[in-house]
């Protein structure tokens, strides 16, 4: 039996892992989540009874380390973040608390046993590029914003921690990936929910940024795939789709796939976060994934199918 742990399991990315973790009786699945920005209704199917869901806040020392000591685990997910663009601007601060969340997740990961940490990173670490793609190993990470220094240090935290104290760790360096359980206030679920209701869909500047997505099944596979295969031990993946769409064309795809009357507006751009290329090396994503990835088209498809944005 394997006992795992994810943080911020309410939240869209985690308790879609969690989803599929739970349907291998082999493992024991806690999830956890302070709600700040996770919903309940997100959590796994209740007919399956090897998980549990326990509300607590990992910048918490004894909170979390009640859980951790009690549980003994083997493998920790460490997913839980302030997220979104906007909120992460909104409330620099508030995203500067996770860095606490973090120490406490791997100080207690050494101390309580754990064969490996998963920690959820971020494509913004690397800012604004000025190499295509982005790869794990040569490209600068050269953001200033709170939210990507945050997941910076905390890859930093990884490998100190695997130096000091012999902790094994994968960092996952996530690209915009999508799916029925996200929020709204990310681009594509905002994009299709405007589009079924025909209503318009806003861009910020001509458009022209672009952004590679991910449907979430492609990312969930990838990752058990470091679990499963023992893959990338003490080492880095870029998780994300490597079709590199605009933010036009990815509105205008939405209208089509979709069947829209929707009418696309302009705005003018945001005065930070919006960074103008986003688009990884993904030769170790497709080594995990094995198997070619979900098209654009076809997830849009089944985010209209699961009928969450109608």
């Amino acid at each position: 039996m394997r006992k795992i742990l994810i943080t911020g399991g309410a939240g869209f990315i985690a308790s879609s892992l969690a989803d599929k973790l739970v349907q291998d009786a082999d493992n024991e699945v806690i999830l956890v989540d302070n709600l700040l920005t996770g919903d309940l209704s997100k959590l796994p199917s209740k007919s399956f009874k090897n998980w549990q869901f326990i509300k607590c806040n990992v910048n918490d020392y004894a909170d979390i380390a009640a859980i951790m000591l009690a549980y003994r685990f083997d493998y920790v997910f460490h997913y839980a973040a302030v997220v979104g663009v906007q909120r992460t601007l909104d409330h620099p601060l508030m995203v500067l608390e996770d860095i606490e969340g973090i120490k406490n997740i791997l100080k207690l990961s050494k101390n309580t046993g754990v064969k490996r940490v998963f920690y959820s990173s971020s494509s913004e670490v690397y800012g604004e590029s000025i190499t295509y793609p982005q790869d794990e190993i040569s490209t600068p990470l050269n953001s200033r914003l709170p939210y990507a220094v945050v997941k910076n240090i905390g890859e930093a935290f990884c490998s100190s921690y695997k130096r000091e104290y012999d902790l094994n760790y994968t960092i996952f360096r996530f690209f915009n990936t999508y799916g029925p359980k996200q929020s709204t206030d990310f681009v594509m679920s905002s994009f299709l929910k405007a589009a079924l209701r025909n209503e318009e869909i806003t861009i910020y500047g001509d458009g022209s940024q672009t952004r590679t997505f991910c449907y979430i099944t492609d990312n969930i596979d990838a990752v058990l795939g470091t679990l499963y295969q023992e893959k990338y031990l003490n080492d880095i993946v870029n998780v994300g789709s490597e079709r590199e769409t605009s933010i036009l064309e990815l509105a205008q795809t939405i209208v089509k796939v979709s069947g829209s009357s929707s009418k696309i507006v302009h705005y003018p751009p945001r005065k930070e976060g919006d960074m103008r290329r986003r688009v990884p090396n993904a030769a170790r994503m497709k080594q995990l994934l094995n198997r070619p990835y979900i098209t654009l088209e076809d997830g849009i498809q089944k985010l209209i199918d699961s009928g969450v944005f109608s």
